[in-house]
């Protein structure tokens, strides 16, 4: 049955790419995206996300690309990868799984199959998208077209654990469908799959793999507020509380990116539409949210303490990506400590070897700085634990601030306590 597919992946980023490659080395992939440039870019073997090298683009000899939804017509399984982010509000967005459910009603045929990977709230495969699937493809669900939900496990920047690498859980709209998605996706994934009893259950344990981390990095952030008004070295306590073999091991600081950041808002929406105010989830997220606000309040104290005036100061924030040697800027929170500082009247510069000059300045309005000076700055910030900065070293870092007087702050414990005059 596998052997009949032709396979479409829809929206090529972290999670589609690395995914269509892989399926590409084994049967026909069309991989889809709206963005005609991205499409362009790998037709000439180029990911600028840094998730497939060249030479895996080339191996992928079965796997194609389009940005003409018209094409997708000549495939019969689609894997919708896309992103689904949250409002201003916080409130889900899922405007790119209408539009691409939309989209893939318009070609459907009987008997086709339509997986979803990207993160929802549970219900939202059969509540949102099958309805759009029905009413623009004029097809009956569950028995002339089926779904399933496949939640994706990329971990952007991880050249460890890769798509084949990660264990899949796999779901289906009929026993049948499940059997045959779990198969489908077993012929690419080397560590196995997880058959879960229903779509429901799959997006369940989705949004409460990454629920899990942000409630728990939380609880670490706020334990590192309370050390800090203690005058405790958190990683100090961090480390001797480790030596005890259950402990698990997290670490204070900024909670950003496509998944832990976003993730939460989507169970506990659903939690609220069906009468339930969840608790700790919500405070996990309120507490996390302002750890930029609270790191540009410490960095203002430190300064002062030197006596270095913030309004008209320059600072340096080093790396903007949400996470270490990775270029996705997606949901950064680096962000909240610019504009906190821009708050305070100081002049801020960002430094970030990995990130693309044109998303930063796209995204967030940022001109990087590509060679800062040394002897200019006021404070220096490690935002983001780059290799660069790591091998760069300490004293490189404190020479780029200014002679008579500066700030080293380390939000990553990149350097020892001894090396930088204060660590989150």
């Amino acid at each position: 049955m596998i052997e009949n597919v032709k396979l479409a992946v829809i929206g090529l980023g972290y999670v589609g790419l690395p995914l269509a490659a892989e399926f590409g080395k084994k049967i026909p992939t069309l991989g889809f995206d709206i963005n005609a440039e991205r499409i362009n870019e790998l037709v000439h073997d180029v990911d600028k996300t840094l998730e497939v090298s060249t030479e895996e683009l080339k191996q992928a000899e079965n796997l194609s690309f389009c940005c003409d939804p018209s094409q997708l017509a000549s495939c019969n399984v689609y894997i919708v990868t896309v992103p689904t982010p949250i409002d201003h509000h916080k409130r889900p967005d899922l405007t790119p799984l209408v539009k691409a459910s939309e989209m893939l009603g318009k070609v459907l045929s009987k008997g086709d199959v339509v997986v979803y990977e990207s993160t929802v709230y549970p219900g939202a495969t059969e509540e949102v998208c099958v309805p759009l699937l029905e009413k623009t493809s004029g097809l009956r669900f569950n028995e002339e077209f089926y779904v399933g939900y496949s939640p994706e496990r990329i971990n952007p920047g991880d050249k460890t654990h890769r798509v084949t690498n990660i264990l899949k859980v796999t779901s289906g709209s009929t026993p049948e469908i499940a059997e045959f998605i779990d198969q489908l996706y077993l012929s690419v994934i080397e560590a196995g799959t997880h058959k879960a009893s229903s779509i429901k259950v799959a997006e369940a344990a989705k949004v409460i793999e990454n629920t899990q981390r942000d409630v728990n990095i939380a609880l670490v952030n706020e334990l590192a507020l309370i050390f800090d008004r203690l005058n405790i070295d958190t990683e100090a306590v961090l480390k001797a509380a480790g030596t005890k073999w259950n402990f698990l091991p997290f670490r204070p600081g900024l909670v950003g990116g496509h998944c832990i950041g976003v993730d939460p808002y989507y169970l506990t929406h659903k939690a609220e539409e069906i009468g339930y105010r969840p608790e700790i989830i919500l405070a996990g997220r309120r507490l996390n949210d302002g750890m930029g606000e609270y790191i540009a309040s410490q960095l203002v104290k430190l300064m002062l303490k030197k006596q270095i005036h913030v309004g008209q100061s320059k600072v340096l924030i080093l790396g903007l990506s949400f996470k270490e040697n990775c270029p996705d800027i997606r949901n950064t929170k680096v962000v909240d400590i610019i504009d906190e500082l821009k708050s305070y009247g100081a002049c801020v510069d960002v430094h970030d070897p990995w990130v693309n000059e044109a998303d930063a300045i796209h995204e967030y309005g940022l001109q990087l700085v590509e060679a800062p000076k040394a002897n200019h700055y006021d404070a220096m910030v490690i935002a983001v634990a780059h290799r660069q900065f790591k091998d760069a070293g300490a004293g490189a870092i404190r020479a780029l601030g200014k002679v008579d007087a500066s700030v080293f702050y380390d939000i990553k414990y990149l350097f020892d306590a001894d090396d930088v005059d204060a660590r989150l």
